[in-house]
C-alpha cells in the first residue's frame, strides 16, 4: 500500500508530542498544508494506551498523506478547555485550520482505518498509503526494547492486512521479548495457511524454538570446562553451543557446532547441522554469522 517513487516519511515528521506552546504551529498552521489528527490522551488513561497506537499505526501506513500531534490533556488543560474535552480519550482531525471530524473513546480498529481514510480524503489525498512504514516503525520500537508498543502496532497492521507475513513475524518476535513464549506461539499456530511457509515466519519458528531452548540451557563457563576437558563429548559440545547462543554469543554457538559438525557429522541424527540450520534461519539471511557459517559448512559437507 506505500506510494511507490519516494521515500516514507521519517516517523517524527509524522507523530509528535505537541504542548500549549506550539499547537498552533504543530496543528492549526500545519493542518493549513495537511490533514493533522489530534490524540488527547493522558499517561492514566488506560483505553489511550490502546489507542494510541493503532492510530499511529494507520497514520504511518498513510506515507505523509496525515500527520499525528499527541496532546497530554493534563498538561494542555486550556487546549482541552478551549475544545471541550470532556473525556479521554478523544480524537480530532484538523484541515485547513479547523475541527472536521473527531469520535471519543477506543474504537475498533477497522473504525480508526476509516477514519483516518476520510481525514486524508478531506485534505485531497490518496487513502491508500501503505504499510511498510508502519512495519518500519513497529521495527524500530522492538529494536529500542518497546515491545509491548510493538506488539499493539504489528496487531493493528494484521487489522488492515490480515496476511501479513511480516506483521506476523514481528508479534511473535515481540512477545519473545516479552518473555511470552506460549502467545508467542499461539501467534504462528494461527497464522493463515496462505503465509506459513513465508520466509518471515519460517524465521519465528527458528527465534521460537531457540527461546525455548534458552530456558533449559545450562551455565557457559561449566560447559566450556567439561568440553576443554573431554574434547569428544559431543553432548557437552552441543548443550555449550545452545548456551552461547542463549547468552547472545550466536558466532561462537556456530563456531562450536561447526566443530562438533567436523567431528562426528551424523552423530544424534545430524544433530549439529539440523542446529546450524535453526541458527541460520533465525537469524537475517545478509548476517556475518549466517554468511561465515554457511559458508564452512559448506566446504565441510563438500570437501
Amino acid at each position: 500500500m506505500l506510494e511507490l517513487g519516494g521515500a516514507a516519511p521519517v516517523a517524527g515528521d509524522l507523530i509528535k508530542d505537541v504542548t500549549e506552546a506550539d499547537f498552533m504551529k504543530e496543528v492549526v498552521d500545519a493542518s493549513m498544508e495537511t490533514p493533522v489528527i489530534v490524540d488527547f490522551w493522558a499517561p492514566w488513561c488506560g483505553p489511550c494506551k490502546t489507542l494510541g497506537p493503532q492510530l499511529e499505526a494507520a497514520v504511518t501506513a498513510a506515507n505523509g498523506a496525515v500527520k499525528m500531534a499527541k496532546i497530554n490533556v493534563d498538561e494542555a488543560q486550556m487546549i482541552a478547555g478551549q475544545l471541550q474535552i470532556q473525556s479521554i480519550p478523544t480524537v480530532y482531525a484538523f484541515w485547513q485550520g479547523q475541527p472536521v471530524d473527531g469520535f471519543q473513546g477506543a474504537v475498533p480498529e477497522s473504525e480508526i482505518k476509516a477514519f483516518v481514510e476520510r481525514v486524508v480524503e478531506a485534505g485531497g489525498g490518496d487513502a491508500s498509503g501503505g504499510l511498510d512504514a508502519a512495519l518500519d516503525a513497529a521495527d524500530e520500537m522492538l529494536e529500542a526494547g518497546e515491545a509491548s508498543d510493538a506488539a499493539q502496532t504489528y496487531a493493528a497492521i494484521l487489522g488492515e492486512d490480515a496476511n501479513n507475513a511480516r506483521a506476523y513475524a514481528g508479534m511473535v518476535q515481540a512477545h519473545l521479548a516479552l518473555d511470552d513464549l506460549d502467545q508467542a506461539e499461539a501467534i504462528l499456530n494461527g497464522a493463515p495457511a496462505e503465509i506459513s511457509n513465508a520466509p518471515e515466519l519460517e524465521a519465528a519458528h527458528a527465534q521460537l524454538e531457540l527461546a525455548k531452548q534458552a530456558a533449559d540451557a545450562g551455565p557457559v563457563a561449566e560447559l566450556s570446562a567439561q568440553v576443554e576437558a573431554e574434547p569428544d563429548n559431543h553432548q557437552a559440545r552441543f548443550d555449550l553451543a545452545q548456551a552461547l547462543h542463549a547468552n547472545g554469543d550466536a558466532e561462537n554457538a556456530v563456531a562450536q557446532l561447526l566443530e562438533l559438525f567436523r567431528r562426528d557429522r551424523e552423530w544424534n541424527d545430524g544433530a549439529a547441522k539440523a542446529q546450524l540450520f535453526t541458527i541460520f534461519d533465525a537469524l537475517k539471511p545478509n548476517d556475518p554469522v549466517v554468511l561465515n557459517g554457511r559458508r564452512k559448512l559448506s566446504s565441510m559437507i563438500f570437501a
